[in-house]
């Protein structure tokens, strides 16, 4: 089975998770996908395959005759999607792309005035959506190149330390690691394949927090309302006014951090506004927390004490947890380049199932899987592109043979 034909099938799952949800998994259906996975797992002759009760799958690839002693690597993937576009049912298609525009089956088209890096894939063999749903390449890219891998190892005989492999439910919803069982694990240090074009290796990535914003207003007749009524609705409009305007996502990009009003709703008498906050310096976060405060304290100092503003830490930027094991960067790098694939190390505008398990005693990158437009109808993945990741995983386990002799 090709990684074509193994990303097919998998995206046939339909695996969003629920941050509304307090159970792991947050849905169920990240079942059936692990399911099959632990199947083709057990197919593969691999031990140690285990899926627990909160869908972390697990399994290892025993070291070849003579190469027990090398650094164990592992290479890991989520199994569920964004809820930021339908996950059912995805009606995936193979487009020998030639460049221009791509119509989609359901209507749509894929414009290269909006995605511009189109024009680079002339040539590549694209999978594309019917521009209805996502199409689920991230992550189930990255879940088709660890399994291909896997079986290229087998297949090849070529000599390896000890490798493991792990499917993770709720990334989306940043619960990936929470229940992630490092020692059990086994790996040395590993790579997160969850990122977007081919060569892409991302070591830095955003510290992270949340913030909801609950408001009680005062809902009366409006022909009565002078001087009695308080609009939470317009008091929530309000707030995210006093918010700095030029630290949101449509004006920041590098490492400049931001706000995102991710949802908000109510009415006269009570409203609610959700935040991400973000940014690759800790302080710079600080400060931005700090913004929130401030703004509920001029709603409050405006209407009285109607505003309750919660603060949450999510996860921090792995870079300073990386900083004392680099090799698992310079290893990747080396990997790349000696496939022909120039590394793209640039910081994540975002965060990683990585980010937490290197603080939880794991380095773990983030290397890209061809995969673009995550989280959107006009996702698509290249073919060539996770062709070549899986090249990248066979080379990194075969590589570090040497590396440690």
């Amino acid at each position: 089975m090709s990684v074509a034909d193994r990303f097919l099938k998998y995206v046939t799952f339909p695996t969003m998770s629920d941050g509304g949800s307090e159970s792991t998994p947050s849905t169920e259906k990240q079942f059936a996908l692990a399911r099959a996975l632990e199947s083709e797992l057990h197919e593969l002759g691999l031990c140690g395959v285990r899926l627990d009760e909160n869908c972390y799958l697990y399994a290892e690839l025993p070291a070849t005759e003579g190469c027990g002693g090398v650094p164990a690597v592992g290479f890991i993937a989520h199994l569920d999607t964004s809820d930021a576009a339908p996950d059912q049912p995805v009606r995936a298609r193979v487009v020998e792309y030639t460049g221009g525009d791509i119509p989609l089956d359901g209507g749509e088209v894929m414009r290269v005035s909006d995605y511009p890096y189109l024009e680079d894939m002339r040539g590549e063999r694209l999978i594309v959506t019917d521009g209805r749903t996502l199409l689920g390449g991230d992550d189930k890219a990255g879940a088709a190149e660890i399994m291909d891998a896997l079986e290229r190892l087998i297949s090849s005989g070529t000599p390896h330390g000890r490798v493991l492999v792990a499917f993770t439910p709720d990334e989306e919803i940043g619960r990936g690691a929470d229940l992630f069982d490092v020692a059990g694990f086994g790996a040395d240090y590993a790579y997160t394949m969850d990122g977007g074009a081919l060569g892409e290796l991302e070591y830095e990535n955003f510290n992270a927090a949340s913030a909801l914003v609950e408001l009680r207003g005062v809902s009366i007749h409006p022909g009565t309302a002078k001087g009695r009524m308080i609009n939470a609705g317009r008091i929530a409009c309000e707030f995210d006014g006093l918010l700095p305007a030029d630290e949101i996502p449509e004006k920041t990009d590098g490492y400049e951090g931001f706000h995102h009003l991710v949802s908000m709703g109510g009415s006269c008498e009570e409203a609610r506004l959700e935040y991400i906050i973000r940014d690759h310096d800790a302080e710079k976060l600080e400060q931005k927390k700090r913004g929130f405060e401030f703004a509920a304290n001029e709603i409050r100092r405006r209407y009285g004490d109607i505003v309750r503003l919660t603060l949450r830490d999510a996860y921090r930027n792995m870079r300073e947890a990386l900083e004392p094991h680099m090799y698992v960067v310079e290893r990747a790098e080396a990997a790349m380049r000696a496939l022909g694939i120039e590394p793209r190390v640039h910081p994540i505008r975002g965060g990683t199932d990585g980010a937490r398990l290197s603080y939880m005693g794991l380095p773990c990158p983030n290397l890209g899987t061809g995969d673009y437009n995550a989280h959107s109808r006009f996702e698509f993945v290249s073919i060539d592109q996770m062709e070549k990741s899986v090249e990248l995983i066979v080379r990194i386990v075969t590589d570090a043979v040497g590396f440690s002799r």
